[in-house]
């Protein structure tokens, strides 16, 4: 193939990565989005493999092995990685970009096939200097957020003395290794700090996700997703692949514009989520001091519930992480049939941050078949629950925490919530009263018109379901 064809492919592959990104932007097309990504990425691939820098039967052995490997792994992660897993496999991915980023970078680095002179020379060391710095700092933190979603690492976020002077010390020393490696000559004096630079980056990413909360973590796998982006990008310069540029500057704008509209539902700014310090191990029980609310709970029944349910004409359904870790959708769509087969208008409210990673909520509903239309976001739904008869919460805990509302003291106050106490009756599924990742009680449990309904929410969901029927 020759380099006019190969750029029309790139063009044609970039089209259909930006078709990708639109139709990835609502439940209803992303299937489609996809589909088109999919093909996008083959089209690269094959116009890659065919161009004029790929040639010898060597090259290409080697490369398809790899393929072949790749592609195993993939598949396996398919076919056993649960929709409850998603969040940390989307972490997992992120880190591999992050480290294909560094191989890449001290592989152009030492092939002595690659020769600049002069400014050139000083832009492409830049280039790979930033390629591996950004690369290592996406690579350590994708792994430390692994292990958080995983349950591998503890939520809580680690706050070590002195950490923002710690920061800012890596930087300089980061700033110090560069100064060092644009003025080496030789391959083997420029190795050094290269290889001390890359270590700096792979402590930071450790220490700043580390440093950050169970509450955060949205936000961290949308940033981790803009980072990797932004390495693919700079590993595109390196190769002089302008595909991988553009490929790369989408997926980190996008993911930067996406961790934008996480910081804001959760009325954080993104330097303070990078600061961390903000969540828990995952929830601890009430404690009682001045501000903790007051008051008894009312337990519900799942026959309760069901009766609730049968005689409301207005049902608004709030889905948690609760209702992921229970594997409890396909229920839950089971009786969203059940009550609209009996004229009752059932929809569901979706937090942005609902979840560990963006859109987790309305993955596992699009499994379940859940229809598309009656999936809504918060914006669009917050102004109906004066006028509904039963908010039903399973498994969240943070999102419709009415403290961000009335107390201007609590860590949350001002996040936007759904404010499902507005509901003539709102039912919360939880297996105990702890606070959620943010740490944070809910004063929603102890309101006159809630009810608690304990235990798992999958087995809760069955009895109500199978009340509904009979």
């Amino acid at each position: 193939m020759n380099t006019e064809l190969m750029t029309v492919a790139y063009i044609g592959a970039t089209i259909l990565f930006i078709l990708s990104l639109g139709g990835l932007s609502h439940p209803e097309t992303s299937r489609r989005g996809n589909l088109f990504g999919m093909i996008g990425m083959g089209i690269a691939v094959m116009a890659t493999l065919m161009g004029p820098r790929v040639s010898g039967l060597s090259n290409y052995a080697i490369i398809m092995i790899a393929m072949g490997l790749g592609g195993v792994v993939g598949i396996i992660a398919a076919i056993r990685v649960k929709m409850t897993q998603m969040p940390e496999l989307v972490a997992l991915m992120h880190s591999l970009v992050g480290l294909a980023a560094c191989l890449v970078g001290f592989a152009n680095f030492i092939d002595p096939s690659v020769h600049f002179t002069g400014s050139e020379k000083t832009i492409h060391e830049v280039e790979i200097y930033i390629g591996i710095l950004i690369g290592a700092i996406t690579f350590s933190g994708s792994l430390i957020a692994f292990g958080k979603l995983s349950g591998k690492i503890g939520g809580k976020p680690l706050l070590l003395p002195a950490r923002h002077l710690l920061n800012l010390g890596l930087l300089i020393l980061t700033l110090m290794m560069g100064q060092w490696f644009l003025k080496a000559d030789t391959i083997d004096q420029g190795i050094v700090p290269l290889l001390l630079m890359t270590m700096l980056a792979l402590a930071f990413g450790i220490h700043m996700v580390m440093a950050i909360g169970g509450a955060d973590m949205p936000v961290v796998v949308s940033m981790l997703n803009s980072y990797s982006g932004w390495a693919a990008a700079a590993t595109g310069f390196m190769l002089a692949n302008d595909l991988l540029i553009v490929v790369g500057a989408l997926v980190g704008s996008s993911g930067a514009i996406l961790s934008y509209i996480m910081c804001r539902a959760m009325n954080r700014n993104f330097l303070a989520v990078i600061a961390g310090g903000f969540g828990t191990e995952g929830g601890k029980p009430a404690t009682t001091d001045p501000t903790t609310p007051a008051g008894d709970v009312q337990p519900i029944s799942a026959a309760e519930t069901a009766e609730l349910l049968r005689s409301a004409q207005s049902v608004i359904i709030v889905p948690g992480y609760g209702m992921a870790v229970a594997q409890a959708q396909h229920t839950v769509c089971e009786i969203t049939k059940v009550l609209r087969n009996q004229g009752i208008n059932v929809r569901f409210g979706i937090h942005p941050v609902a979840g560990r990673m963006p859109g987790h909520m309305n993955v596992l509903l699009a499994e379940a078949r859940v229809p598309y239309d009656i999936v809504l976001e918060m914006d669009e739904l917050n102004q109906d629950f004066p006028q509904t008869d039963v908010s039903i919460i399973i498994g969240a805990n943070d999102i419709v925490n009415p403290a961000a509302q009335e107390n201007p003291d609590s860590p949350i106050a001002g996040m936007p919530v759904l404010e499902v106490w507005k509901a003539k009756t709102s039912i919360v599924m939880k297996r105990s009263m702890a606070s959620g990742y943010a740490g944070v009680d809910n004063p929603l449990f102890y309101k006159e018109n809630n009810r608690m309904l304990f235990g798992d929410a999958k087995k809760m969901l069955d009895e109500v379901l199978a009340n509904l029927a009979g």
